[in-house]
């Protein structure tokens, strides 16, 4: 089968054999999978995103798809993550669901009109942050695209988005792979890497809400971003080199696109297609959600994961 995950899958695979920075410890591999307490049911037991309780329920299905989109356009800038003003013991990706999440529950989804008009301001007013605050001014980017798309391309409806993918998850990650507000595609060694986190985040979110009927979601990747990464390096399936532990211990922001980050993100892709095909009755969905919430355990928080400043994750 020829789509952009597969050509995902193939370079994270090569970048996973070139790299000079991060190691996979294929031998660990078997012994990690089979220790894994994976649902049975796959994909198709995954709630959307990081659970219900932050997250729009019982909304009709125009609303349910126009508040993944939105949700999903802005679910990214883990890089300023530690300042932002956070809700109280919530995350920065909670913090700002939430904001969305009550703004929906109060008013109703955003038009695509109004959507291609927000500013860092209103934005900022949503999510209780400081308007002058550099991802205010991303997010609203990324909402005007949105909105901007939406019109012109779907005659104003989110729900015509998922209709124009049909029963494919891999169509609508292709399909936002082309918006500017879902835009996530790295270089490597001449090799070009189509991580497209958040537009495949997107497809099973929607999927899991019960707005999609998609039936390929075993063909979407892990959801490259810097917390499943961590966790792997913190189980051992993946070795860093020293002087690059030092730096993210102490901090300091890795490139985004830099041949350091791009390797955090392809091996631990590439890790968990290895998990994948020793558990022939998983997917990578289940399995990045799984580690993804390891990943919300003191020992996994205890260490800092590299931070990225960027609109991919």
């Amino acid at each position: 089968m020829s789509d952009v995950l597969s050509e995902l899958r193939t370079a994270c695979r090569l970048v996973a054999e070139q790299a000079g920075s991060v190691e996979l410890i294929a031998e660990a591999v078997p012994a990690y999978a089979a220790a894994l307490r994976l649902d049975p049911r796959g994909a198709s037991a995954v709630p959307p995103s990081s659970g219900a309780p932050v997250h729009l329920l019982g909304a009709a299905a125009e609303a349910t798809c126009a508040y993944w989109l939105t949700l999903d356009a802005v679910n990214f800038g883990s890089g300023w993550f530690p300042t932002l003003r956070k809700r109280d013991r919530r995350s920065g990706y909670h913090t700002v669901a939430m904001g969305i999440t009550d703004r929906f529950e109060r008013l109703g989804p955003w038009s695509c009109d109004e959507l291609a008009r927000i500013d860092a301001s209103e934005i900022a007013g949503v999510l209780g942050q400081d308007p002058g605050h550099e991802l205010m001014g991303l997010f609203a980017a990324s909402l005007r695209d949105l909105g901007a798309r939406i019109s012109a391309e779907h005659d104003g409806r989110f729900g015509a988005v998922i209709e124009t993918a049909g029963s494919s998850a891999v169509a609508l990650a292709e399909l936002l792979a082309h918006w500017d507000c879902f835009a996530d595609v790295s270089g490597y060694a001449g090799l070009r890497v189509p991580f497209l986190k958040r537009a495949q985040i997107a497809a099973a979110d929607l999927a899991q809400a019960g707005a999609a009927p998609f039936a390929d979601l075993d063909r979407l990747t892990m959801f490259a971003d810097n917390l499943v990464p961590h966790v792997l390096r913190v189980d051992g399936l993946l070795r860093v080199e020293p002087e690059l532990v030092g730096r993210i211990e102490r901090g300091e922001l890795i490139e985004h696109g830099s041949p350091e980050e791009v390797e955090i993100r392809a091996c631990a892709l590439h890790a968990v297609e290895l998990i994948v095909s020793a558990r022939a009755s998983t997917c990578a969905v289940a399995v990045d959600r799984l580690l993804w919430t390891r990943g919300q355990e003191p020992r996994y928080k205890g260490s800092p994961r590299h931070r990225s400043r960027c609109t991919a994750y």
